[in-house]
């Protein structure tokens, strides 16, 4: 594989693409933000900010660790629609500051100034939505402007939140909606790339029945969980909302099933995405037990939020960070091991909340286990991140 990195590029490898710098700050946060969170839960840290413990742990996983999974996504993949070269140096060095600062004026070291707060964090969104306008403008792809309507409806969950947050004292509207805007781009992004990477490996195989490609089936499953995901953001409670999740469950595991999962269990970096997304049809459906009052909120929410989200979040960072760094794509035992740390941990937390095993409770469980995950990943693939390319070393002499 030909480096990603312009050799006219001499800065530090981190800033010369835009998957490096945030992919590596994401994993560090996520890795860290949990046992952060565990600590103020129990009582052993008292947080300065303005949000309350629930809000911040909620804010940081949505709008925090995801917003950097999102920004290093587009900046990585916005080259490839272009044909432009990626930004690179000081632009992604004022970004990534520019998160960095939304993380600590969350967390409240600016003070308990909850408007600054909000428009240092959303100010995040902000510049990507508008990088990611220029960018696109100037190569004149205008088909891929779409791309940037999730990411405004994205910024304005973030919004909603922060204003829940300031005049009720907590969030509400805003955390459904950040659910709903995240899942809803895993559904469109990864009913992309799920297929095509997957016809891919098959291609190789002679004989594998491939995927089937994107057709109005799709559309209408896209459709049905747009509207029961608006119908949960309005009204979380009730028996059209229980139903509306319940059908969009049973058409996103019809979806799932189209694209050949079973057959591509040698690939592990492969299965890992046909994994995550199963989790959507699965939180969606808990979610519905939940709207009809057969069961709690936490369960659907950490089956999207752990299972879902931060398991596809963390398949596609392994993924574009071993293929953008001339890397196999390979997970091996150590990042395969790690991704299901982070499936087990979305089910400890679902499922054993309440439970005790080996000493440890369902909560702990659960952080121990992301934390693993997470931490593997900055094992193996974080010097990866820091490092050019192997393709320009050898170039370099």
């Amino acid at each position: 594989m030909a480096s990603n990195t312009p050799r006219s590029y001499d800065g530090p490898a981190i800033l010369s693409y835009g998957f490096r710098p945030f992919f590596l700050m994401a994993a560090l946060f996520a890795a860290t933000i949990i046992p952060a969170w565990m600590a103020a839960w129990s009582g052993h840290v008292t947080l300065p900010s303005s949000f309350s413990p629930i809000d911040w742990h909620i804010h940081e996983m949505l709008f925090g660790y995801t917003s950097a999974v999102i920004a290093g996504f587009l900046f990585t993949a916005i080259p490839n629609w272009t044909g432009r070269m990626p930004r690179q140096g000081r632009p992604l060095a004022l970004l990534a500051a520019l998160w960095i600062a939304g993380r600590f004026a969350v967390a409240g070291a600016f003070g308990d100034l909850p408007l600054l707060v909000l428009v240092i964090d959303a100010g995040f969104l902000v510049a990507v939505a508008a990088m990611a306008v220029t960018e696109i403008a100037a190569g004149r792809n205008w088909n891929n402007l779409k791309v940037v309507v999730p990411v405004m409806l994205y910024l304005v969950a973030n919004v909603v939140f922060h204003v829940e947050a300031m005049q009720a004292g907590e969030s509400d509207y805003g955390r459904r909606m950040g659910f709903a805007t995240v899942v809803f781009l895993i559904m469109l992004i990864g009913g992309r790339i799920i297929p095509s990477f997957t016809r891919n490996w098959l291609a190789k195989r002679p004989g594998a029945v491939m995927p089937t490609p994107f057709s109005r089936f799709d559309a209408a499953c896209l459709i049905a969980a747009a509207l029961a995901l608006v119908l949960w953001i309005a009204r979380p409670e009730g028996w059209p909302t229980a139903l509306a999740l319940t059908a969009a469950a049973g058409l996103h595991v019809a979806r799932l099933s189209r694209w050949q999962g079973h057959a591509v269990w040698r690939s592990p970096i492969l299965l890992m995405l046909h994994v995550a997304y199963a989790f959507l049809p699965l939180g969606f459906l808990a979610v519905a037990l939940a709207a009809a009052g057969w069961i709690g909120q936490p369960p659907g929410m950490h089956l999207l939020g752990i299972g879902a989200i931060g398991g596809m979040t963390l398949a596609v960072m392994m993924r574009a960070s071993l293929g953008h760094t001339g890397r196999a794509l390979e997970a091996g035992p150590l990042l395969t091991a790690g991704f299901a740390c982070i499936v087990a941990a979305a089910l400890a937390r679902a499922l054993l909340a309440d439970a005790e095993l080996a000493g440890f409770d369902g909560y702990t469980l659960a952080a121990l286990l992301w934390t693993t995950g997470f931490a593997t990943f900055i094992g193996r693939i974080g010097p990866f991140l820091l490092s050019p390319n192997p393709a320009r070393r050898q170039a370099n002499g």
